[in-house]
């Protein structure tokens, strides 16, 4: 199956844009009475019928609407940006297609990059989604410094951890975690998280956790920790 992306879709017919109807029609080649599949990010998976080709403003006709439930856990990471643009982007997809629900751009004494253009990651997630066939957009937020989400009571009921380097932490997140709960966890940039945060965190109930033997990249931590999440809730 593949499927395509439309964020507002209502009553029993839509009309895609220009770009996407080109796309549907000139580069795809669908014609009038093939079958599409959309989804609007939101849970629905729509089956749709072409019904007028248009590559400017192709119509499209709904046949059935199916709704995804939300999961039963949630998974929020929360993550230092890298200084190259390029890890970044590689992670939001790679942890869109594994299975994360919400992503904020964290602000560190060490980070190495303090911003990055939103909508480019954005667009990266929803060709994510696309490819792996998810009803479900994960939330983008914008960079947040560390001691914000550090001291925010929002997160007062989940489980929460921070993912560092030090021999002591030695207890896998794996074993950490327990399942069908919402987590947060931070990730730091490539010069690790400073003491200061560190006993910030731990004063504000943050678990200290490992993410296995090897010292790890920035965005490779973020794909292990939601992987390792994933893993906790469907064994």
């Amino acid at each position: 199956m593949q499927l395509f992306f439309h964020e507002n879709i209502q009553g029993n017919s839509f009309d895609l844009d220009a770009d996407e109807s080109k796309h549907l029609v000139k580069v795809l080649r669908k014609v009038k009475g093939d079958k599409v599949f959309f989804t609007d990010g939101k849970g629905f998976l729509f089956t749709c019928v072409i019904i007028d080709p248009n590559p400017k403003k192709c119509h499209l006709a709904i046949q059935e609407r199916l709704f995804t439930p939300e999961d039963d856990f949630y998974i929020h990471l929360a993550i230092c940006p890298t200084k190259n643009a390029d890890r970044m982007e590689w992670l939001v997809e790679k942890i869109t297609e594994i299975g994360v629900h919400e992503i904020t751009l964290m602000q560190s004494t060490n980070s190495e990059r303090g911003h990055l253009k939103l909508e480019r990651l954005e667009k990266k997630i929803i060709s994510a989604c696309k490819q792996s066939l998810k009803t479900r957009v994960p939330k983008l937020n914008e960079v947040r410094p560390i001691r914000d989400l550090l001291q925010d009571k929002i997160f007062d009921t989940f489980e929460r951890f921070i993912a560092y380097v030090d021999e002591e932490n030695d207890q896998h997140l794996f074993k950490k975690a327990k399942p069908k709960n919402s987590y947060l966890v931070l990730i730091g940039p490539e010069g690790d998280f400073s003491p200061a945060e560190l006993d910030l965190a731990f004063s504000n109930f943050f678990l200290p956790c490992s993410l296995g033997k090897s010292r790890l990249r920035t965005e490779t931590a973020g794909l292990a920790a939601v992987h390792t999440l994933q893993l906790v809730n469907n064994e």
